[in-house]
């Protein structure tokens, strides 16, 4: 077997000039036509994937979401035919699937699958996205546009990059690293490996998904037609990170009927649903906001609050990462209406609750060899492995509990879903490596 992506295990400041020399290994000649080549195959995707405008809807009533979706994945489905690939489709739901054969001999292994998801956050304008490098990154303030910056000041893991290119946008929008510097790390990762038969592997399956950012990536997912025996979400942050738990994730809508007169006469008529909403708003605990929570603590994330006098219309985003913790956080939601129900009459404020993922921690701990081929083709790759659970979403939890075990390992970006979001090169180069790693017969 070809250890070419062999590499001592480093942190993130040693990452850039080992990354270089591994690449001369990779695809011979010097160590600036090497890296070129590396960069031309996972940055140059990048940087022309971000340009499209991806952003799923949560008010929209189709699937996917907004149609935009689908003119990248017929781009995704034409590159995946371009490379090689075999049996690539895109299905009526915007689905891009493709599949690469196992090696002459290997047909007997798992199949193994990689997910990446193509839509971009509805939190943060996405389309004009007009992306440049930052070469060499020297370290303090990048100055974006206007007046928008990013500093250590505020985000001390720009300290772990300095010295290597980062990709940033120029301020307006979000970038769209999460999660096309996965689709793009995947893609280039198949690309490699038809590139270079002699690196031996099982079946290996691809699939890129609308409406991950909006809960509904697997919705419609066909697992069975799939054909993996399990897979990994190329969709997590900084390099290293390997995540198999997640929240549990509920999403509470409250909706607040009022009762509308004219002010000069509204004396013990009117009811204000803006200002019911107001005082729902202030009823959740200031302590347990995405703010004031970090590590395993779950959270209330007011998302969407819109009011006149007549109605008013508030979503919060429920997380924990225990049971127990999820249910309690569903029952103050429900104690919130009824208790101003009590107060403003039944019917002035109702709510649903509907349950996104769970975590899916319990189920991946029944396979832990999957965690560990991971954690190994990390360290192969010279990436030091950073376990944590993740505090936001993926279609891995919603593809395990579906049947499909699907930890998810690192995409390499920072500051998801806003104007700060960047990503190192080096950390896209290395999660190339990863991707084969994982794929090379072991």
């Amino acid at each position: 077997m070809l250890s070419i992506f062999a590499q001592p295990a480093m942190r993130p400041p040693q990452l850039h000039n080992t990354i270089l020399c591994g690449v001369v290994l990779l695809l011979g000649g010097d160590s600036r036509e090497g890296r070129m080549t590396m960069e031309s195959k996972v940055t140059e995707r990048f940087l022309r994937y971000v340009r499209f405008d991806t952003q799923s809807s949560y008010d929209s009533k189709t699937y996917p979401s907004t149609p935009k979706q689908l003119d990248f994945a017929k781009t995704l489905r034409s590159e995946c035919e371009f490379i090689g690939m075999e049996c690539v489709r895109q299905d009526a739901n915007g689905y891009v699937t493709a599949k690469l054969p196992a090696s002459a001999g290997c047909e007997g292994l798992p199949a193994i699958g990689f997910f990446a998801h193509m839509d971009t956050s509805p939190d943060s304008p996405g389309g004009g996205v007009n992306p440049r490098i930052v070469e060499a990154y020297p370290g303090g303030e990048i100055k974006l546009g206007g007046s928008v910056s990013i500093s250590p000041e505020d985000f001390p893991h720009l300290n772990n990059y300095v010295g290597q290119d980062l990709v940033v946008s120029d301020g307006t929008t979000l970038l769209g690293a999460d999660d096309k510097a996965g689709v793009a790390e995947i893609i280039t990762a198949m690309e490699f490996l038809i590139e270079n038969p002699k690196i031996e592997h099982g079946e290996i399956m691809v699939a890129f998904t609308p409406d991950e950012e909006i809960g509904k990536g697997v919705d419609r997912f066909d697992i069975a037609a799939f054909g993996a025996d399990y897979a990994y979400t190329v969709d997590g942050d900084e390099i290293g990170v390997l995540e198999s738990e997640t929240f549990n994730a509920a999403r509470a809508v409250f909706e607040i009927k009022g009762k509308s007169v004219h002010p000069g006469y509204a004396y013990k008529t009117m009811i204000n649903a803006g200002l019911i909403a107001s005082e729902l708003i202030q009823a959740f605990p200031k302590c347990e906001a995405p703010s004031k929570t970090k590590d395993r603590e779950g959270f209330y994330h007011l998302t969407s609050f819109s009011g006149e006098t007549g109605a008013a219309h508030v979503v919060y985003l429920l997380r924990d990462f225990d049971d127990e913790g999820i249910e309690r956080r569903k029952r103050f939601a429900q104690d919130a209406a009824a208790l101003l129900n009590n107060k403003y009459g039944a019917g002035a404020v109702t709510v649903s609750i509907k349950d996104e993922y769970g975590n899916m921690r319990a189920l991946l701990a029944k396979q832990p060899e999957i965690i560990e081929r991971a954690r190994n083709a990390m360290l192969k790759a010279g990436v030091a492995p950073v376990d944590k659970p993740i505090r936001g979403g993926t279609d891995g939890a919603r593809l395990t509990f579906m049947g499909l075990p699907c930890p998810n390992i690192f995409a390499g970006g920072h500051n998801f879903h806003g104007p700060y979001e960047y990503i190192p090169v080096p950390s896209m180069e290395a999660a190339v490596r990863v991707i084969v790693n994982i794929c090379e017969a072991v």
